[in-house]
């Protein structure tokens, strides 16, 4: 049923590029802390070795991804089949936030498309690579991606997503410290 990989290693990176979206769960140290959930999607995922793997991150509501990976990095990214043969697969590991004024962040970025309302790249050492069964994961048939994240960052404009980041996104719902940089890349 499930297996664990040392690596990513071909199999999972090509399970892993057929996928259209992800899900990132974190959490604060605190016990009474809220548990994190968020789905991800467009073409915003990218492995970079058989250990490390990294995503976008684009200008929303929240910023408790960043604020938990800030605190203390622990992070789980799960991929499901919803199409083909069923599939989950969790890569467990350290995050770290790369604002853009992060020496890595620049090369790291040429690597994804240019989306506006891009705040940050989550970079991952994976620790832990897992599958299982997904029998129980219904099937479904992709359509297209969403435009409206991107819409939105658009009609905000430069100085808008600033204000916006100022406002929603320099603390997570648990008071734990959001962004930095409010006015780093935005395209």
């Amino acid at each position: 049923m499930g297996k664990i990989y040392e690596t990513i290693e071909e199999r999972v990176a090509e399970f892993i590029r057929r996928q259209k979206m992800f899900f990132v769960a974190t959490a604060p140290l605190a016990a009474e802390g809220l548990i994190n959930l968020s789905p991800k999607g467009l073409d915003s995922f990218r492995i970079l070795d058989e250990k490390t793997v990294a995503y976008l991150d684009l200008t929303g509501s929240g910023v408790e991804t960043i604020a938990h990976a800030k605190e203390n990095g622990r992070i789980t990214v799960m991929f499901c089949a919803f199409e083909g043969a069923p599939n989950i697969l969790r890569l467990y590991g350290q995050a770290e936030v790369l604002e853009p004024d992060h020496p890595d962040f620049a090369s790291l970025r040429e690597l994804f498309p240019h989306l506006p309302g891009t705040r940050s790249i989550i970079r991952i050492h994976v620790q832990r690579i897992a599958d299982s069964c997904g029998y129980a994961v219904p099937k479904y048939d992709f359509v297209e991606d969403r435009s409206t994240l991107i819409d939105y960052s658009v009609s905000k404009g430069p100085a808008g997503l600033v204000e916006y980041r100022q406002q929603k996104n320099a603390a997570s719902l648990d008071g734990l410290k959001g962004l930095d940089n409010f006015d780093g890349a935005t395209a």
